[in-house]
């Protein structure tokens, strides 16, 4: 399987739907982290995340033929993955915000680390509890926004899109959800350390989605 890690999700996505089944793994693999730190932003537990994440995932596979490439297939995903999960929570009204605050669009991001490589990132329980714990105490609408911008990587008019709010409003939800955070996070500490999805439960994600696809 590692042979194919260097395909694009296209490239896999074609070659899934012209009959070679087993390649939905590398989706699986590939989308894990993100669709899990969005099932936590919206204040899921583990168990109830990962069972949403396995629905996506199916939901991902039958719909397949209808990914266009209009957008990238990780906004696509994520959009499902949210899709799910506004399933499962009733969603307030929530208007835009005005903008009428000054927002420094060259402002570094809120975790800063001299170490880059993802896969290197420290494993620490304690501070992935004390950023659990700060982040259920912001309204989810900041929260959702941090946790596409931050978390995910996405860009402002993917968030605004997959949100439909303005561009503007990603930039002030952001910004007040930094404002909300900085007092609880040490400001030294990755992103990417946010609810990080353990090898393991990758594995028996992967395990779940694929025996439910083979059933098919």
């Amino acid at each position: 399987m590692n042979s194919f890690e260097t395909l694009t999700d296209l490239q896999i996505i074609e070659r899934i739907l012209n009959g070679e089944k087993a390649l939905y793994e590398i989706i699986v693999r590939r989308y894990n982290p993100y669709l899990y730190k969005i099932g936590r932003s919206y204040d899921y537990g583990h168990e109830d995340t990962q069972d949403l994440m396995q629905d996506t995932f199916i939901d991902a596979y039958k719909s397949l033929s209808q990914f266009e490439g209009r957008s990238n297939f990780k906004t696509w995903i994520i959009r499902i993955m949210m899709n799910n999960s506004y399933r499962k929570r009733e969603k307030s009204g929530f208007k835009n915000e005005i903008m009428t605050e000054n927002i420094n669009e060259q402002a570094t991001p809120m975790f800063n680390s001299s170490e880059n490589n993802t896969g290197k990132v420290v494993h620490n329980r304690e501070l992935g509890n004390v950023i659990e714990t700060s982040l259920r105490k912001i309204p989810f609408d900041y929260r959702i926004v941090f946790s596409l911008r931050e978390m995910n990587g996405l860009g402002v008019s993917e968030t605004a899109n997959i949100l439909d709010i303005s561009e503007s409003n990603v930039k002030v939800r952001l910004n007040r959800a930094k404002a909300m955070l900085k007092n609880e996070i040490q400001k030294e500490y990755t992103a990417e350390e946010l609810f990080e999805f353990n090898l393991v439960y990758c594995n028996a994600m992967v395990e779940r989605v694929m025996k439910k696809i083979n059933e098919l």
